[in-house]
Protein backbone atom coordinates (compact mmCIF):
# COMPACT_ATOMS: atom_id res chain seq x y z
CA UNK A 1 0.00 0.00 0.00
CA UNK A 2 1.12 3.23 -0.54
CA UNK A 3 0.65 6.58 0.74
CA UNK A 4 1.27 8.82 -1.56
CA UNK A 5 -2.45 8.30 -3.09
CA UNK A 6 -1.21 5.74 -5.40
CA UNK A 7 -3.15 3.09 -3.47
CA UNK A 8 -6.19 1.66 -4.79
CA UNK A 9 -9.81 2.69 -4.49
CA UNK A 10 -11.37 -0.44 -4.29
CA UNK A 11 -13.12 -3.38 -2.13
CA UNK A 12 -10.19 -5.56 -2.03
CA UNK A 13 -7.47 -2.46 -1.12
CA UNK A 14 -10.47 -1.99 1.68
CA UNK A 15 -10.28 -5.01 2.91
CA UNK A 16 -6.15 -5.31 2.77
CA UNK A 17 -5.53 -1.87 4.89
CA UNK A 18 -8.47 -3.08 7.55
CA UNK A 19 -6.10 -6.01 8.08
CA UNK A 20 -3.04 -4.04 8.19
CA UNK A 21 -4.81 -1.83 10.72
CA UNK A 22 -5.80 -4.91 13.00
CA UNK A 23 -2.18 -6.04 12.51
CA UNK A 24 -0.46 -2.84 13.67
CA UNK A 25 -2.90 -2.07 16.64
CA UNK A 26 -2.00 -6.11 17.78
CA UNK A 27 1.92 -5.20 17.15
CA UNK A 28 1.55 -1.98 19.32
CA UNK A 29 -0.42 -3.66 22.37
CA UNK A 30 2.56 -6.18 22.17
CA UNK A 31 4.75 -3.51 22.06
CA UNK A 32 3.19 -1.66 25.13
CA UNK A 33 3.18 -4.90 27.34
CA UNK A 34 7.12 -5.08 26.40
CA UNK A 35 7.74 -1.66 27.29
CA UNK A 36 6.35 -1.33 30.81
CA UNK A 37 8.13 -4.71 31.30
CA UNK A 38 11.36 -2.95 30.54
CA UNK A 39 10.53 0.02 32.46
CA UNK A 40 9.48 -2.00 35.18
CA UNK A 41 13.22 -3.98 34.81
CA UNK A 42 15.31 -0.38 34.20
CA UNK A 43 13.72 0.49 37.89
CA UNK A 44 14.67 -2.38 39.33
CA UNK A 45 17.88 -2.31 37.77
CA UNK A 46 18.73 1.29 38.79
CA UNK A 47 17.39 0.16 42.10
CA UNK A 48 20.41 -2.44 42.35
CA UNK A 49 22.96 -0.46 41.17
CA UNK A 50 22.00 2.45 43.51
CA UNK A 51 22.44 0.23 46.39
CA UNK A 52 25.98 -1.30 45.05
CA UNK A 53 27.22 1.88 44.54
CA UNK A 54 26.19 3.25 48.18
CA UNK A 55 28.02 -0.04 49.58
CA UNK A 56 31.08 0.84 47.27
CA UNK A 57 31.23 4.30 48.69
CA UNK A 58 32.44 3.78 52.05
CA UNK A 59 34.30 0.54 51.73
CA UNK A 60 36.49 1.67 48.66
CA UNK A 61 37.33 4.77 50.54
CA UNK A 62 39.09 2.41 53.63
CA UNK A 63 40.28 -0.09 50.98
CA UNK A 64 41.96 2.81 48.98
CA UNK A 65 43.44 4.16 52.35
CA UNK A 66 44.90 0.56 53.35
CA UNK A 67 46.65 0.95 49.98
CA UNK A 68 48.18 3.87 50.60
CA UNK A 69 48.91 3.14 53.94
CA UNK A 70 50.58 0.15 53.05
CA UNK A 71 52.37 1.49 49.71
CA UNK A 72 54.03 4.17 52.03
CA UNK A 73 54.82 1.07 55.07
CA UNK A 74 56.97 -1.13 52.27
CA UNK A 75 58.13 1.31 49.67
CA UNK A 76 57.20 1.73 45.74
CA UNK A 77 59.77 -1.10 44.76
CA UNK A 78 58.41 -3.88 47.26
CA UNK A 79 55.32 -2.74 46.65
CA UNK A 80 55.34 -2.80 42.93
CA UNK A 81 57.27 -6.45 43.02
CA UNK A 82 54.57 -7.91 45.42
CA UNK A 83 51.97 -6.19 43.05
CA UNK A 84 52.93 -7.85 39.97
CA UNK A 85 54.36 -11.40 41.48
CA UNK A 86 50.99 -12.26 43.86
CA UNK A 87 48.83 -14.75 42.30
CA UNK A 88 45.32 -14.35 41.28
CA UNK A 89 43.19 -15.19 43.89
CA UNK A 90 40.13 -14.40 42.46
CA UNK A 91 37.62 -15.61 38.98
CA UNK A 92 35.53 -14.17 37.75
CA UNK A 93 33.08 -15.81 35.20
CA UNK A 94 31.00 -13.95 33.02
CA UNK A 95 27.75 -15.53 31.28
CA UNK A 96 24.59 -13.86 29.98
CA UNK A 97 21.24 -14.50 29.89
CA UNK A 98 18.57 -13.02 27.63
CA UNK A 99 15.10 -11.01 28.12
CA UNK A 100 12.99 -9.50 26.14
CA UNK A 101 15.62 -10.28 22.79
CA UNK A 102 18.43 -8.13 25.00
CA UNK A 103 21.54 -10.51 26.15
CA UNK A 104 22.57 -9.10 29.99
CA UNK A 105 25.65 -9.89 31.87
CA UNK A 106 26.10 -11.75 34.76
CA UNK A 107 29.01 -11.39 36.68
CA UNK A 108 30.20 -14.34 39.37
CA UNK A 109 33.31 -13.66 41.13
CA UNK A 110 34.94 -17.01 43.23
CA UNK A 111 37.69 -16.97 45.17
CA UNK A 112 40.80 -19.03 44.28
CA UNK A 113 43.17 -20.52 46.71
CA UNK A 114 47.16 -19.44 45.98
CA UNK A 115 50.22 -19.00 47.64
CA UNK A 116 51.52 -15.77 48.13
CA UNK A 117 55.11 -15.31 46.91
CA UNK A 118 56.04 -13.09 49.77
CA UNK A 119 56.30 -13.57 53.36
CA UNK A 120 54.71 -11.65 56.78
CA UNK A 121 58.15 -9.56 57.12
CA UNK A 122 57.64 -8.61 53.34
CA UNK A 123 53.98 -6.69 54.07
CA UNK A 124 53.07 -4.38 56.59
CA UNK A 125 49.87 -4.68 58.14
CA UNK A 126 47.99 -2.21 56.53
CA UNK A 127 48.64 -3.87 53.31
CA UNK A 128 47.77 -7.30 54.32
CA UNK A 129 44.38 -5.22 55.36
CA UNK A 130 44.16 -3.84 51.91
CA UNK A 131 44.48 -7.06 49.74
CA UNK A 132 41.85 -8.16 52.17
CA UNK A 133 39.47 -5.48 51.83
CA UNK A 134 39.85 -5.73 48.53
CA UNK A 135 38.91 -9.28 48.08
CA UNK A 136 35.73 -8.86 49.57
CA UNK A 137 34.91 -5.59 47.37
CA UNK A 138 35.66 -6.93 43.88
CA UNK A 139 32.62 -8.77 44.28
CA UNK A 140 30.33 -5.76 44.71
CA UNK A 141 32.61 -3.98 41.95
CA UNK A 142 31.89 -6.64 39.46
CA UNK A 143 28.22 -6.77 40.38
CA UNK A 144 27.56 -2.92 39.59
CA UNK A 145 29.31 -2.51 37.30
CA UNK A 146 27.27 -5.83 35.19
CA UNK A 147 24.15 -3.30 36.87
CA UNK A 148 25.21 -0.30 35.04
CA UNK A 149 25.85 -2.56 31.83
CA UNK A 150 22.29 -3.71 31.94
CA UNK A 151 21.23 -0.17 32.76
CA UNK A 152 22.45 0.90 29.60
CA UNK A 153 20.90 -2.01 27.36
CA UNK A 154 17.64 -1.95 28.96
CA UNK A 155 17.85 1.90 28.34
CA UNK A 156 18.58 1.13 24.43
CA UNK A 157 15.82 -1.40 24.12
CA UNK A 158 13.51 0.63 25.87
CA UNK A 159 14.41 3.92 23.32
CA UNK A 160 13.97 1.55 20.37
CA UNK A 161 10.34 0.19 21.45
CA UNK A 162 9.57 4.02 22.36
CA UNK A 163 10.25 4.81 18.80
CA UNK A 164 8.64 2.37 17.14
CA UNK A 165 5.63 2.56 19.49
CA UNK A 166 5.28 6.42 18.51
CA UNK A 167 5.82 5.51 14.12
CA UNK A 168 2.92 2.81 14.92
CA UNK A 169 0.55 5.69 16.81
CA UNK A 170 1.46 8.76 14.88
CA UNK A 171 2.19 7.81 11.40
CA UNK A 172 1.72 4.21 10.63
CA UNK A 173 -1.94 3.54 12.14
CA UNK A 174 -3.28 7.20 11.54
CA UNK A 175 -2.06 6.81 7.36
CA UNK A 176 -3.79 2.99 7.33
CA UNK A 177 -7.17 5.14 9.18
CA UNK A 178 -6.68 7.91 6.57
CA UNK A 179 -6.49 5.76 3.68
CA UNK A 180 -9.36 3.40 4.88
CA UNK A 181 -11.69 6.43 5.36
CA UNK A 182 -10.77 8.15 1.67
CA UNK A 183 -11.61 4.63 0.32
CA UNK A 184 -14.64 3.78 2.12
CA UNK A 185 -15.97 7.58 0.86
CA UNK A 186 -15.06 6.65 -3.12
CA UNK A 187 -16.57 3.67 -3.13
CA UNK A 188 -19.47 4.92 -0.99
CA UNK A 189 -19.79 7.42 -3.53
CA UNK A 190 -19.37 5.40 -6.63
CA UNK A 191 -22.08 2.54 -5.02
CA UNK A 192 -24.43 6.17 -4.92
CA UNK A 193 -23.57 7.17 -8.67
CA UNK A 194 -24.15 3.65 -9.57
CA UNK A 195 -27.48 3.51 -7.75
CA UNK A 196 -28.54 7.02 -9.38
CA UNK A 197 -27.50 5.35 -12.72
CA UNK A 198 -29.71 2.34 -12.18
CA UNK A 199 -32.83 4.84 -11.46
CA UNK A 200 -32.14 6.99 -14.52
CA UNK A 201 -32.14 3.69 -16.63
CA UNK A 202 -35.28 2.32 -14.63
CA UNK A 203 -37.21 5.33 -15.73
CA UNK A 204 -36.32 5.59 -18.93
CA UNK A 205 -36.76 1.74 -19.06
CA UNK A 206 -40.30 2.63 -17.57
CA UNK A 207 -41.15 5.07 -20.04
CA UNK A 208 -40.03 3.19 -23.42
CA UNK A 209 -42.67 0.28 -21.83
CA UNK A 210 -45.36 2.90 -21.27
CA UNK A 211 -44.99 3.97 -24.40
CA UNK A 212 -44.66 0.83 -26.49
CA UNK A 213 -48.20 0.23 -24.55
CA UNK A 214 -50.15 3.00 -25.58
CA UNK A 215 -49.04 2.52 -28.99
CA UNK A 216 -50.36 -1.34 -28.74
CA UNK A 217 -53.79 0.07 -27.55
Amino acid sequence: VSFGGGYLKTKLELIRLKRSVRVAERVYSILEDKRDVLIARLNELIEQAQRLREQLIETLSDAYTAVQDGYMKVGPARFESIATTTPETLKIDISRYTMMGITLPIVEVKSVEAQYNYGIGDTSVNLDEAVRKMRKILPTICNAAAAESAIFRVAEELKKTQRLLNALEYVVIPRYKSAIQEITMTLDEMEREYFTKLKHIKRILEKRTATTSLKSS
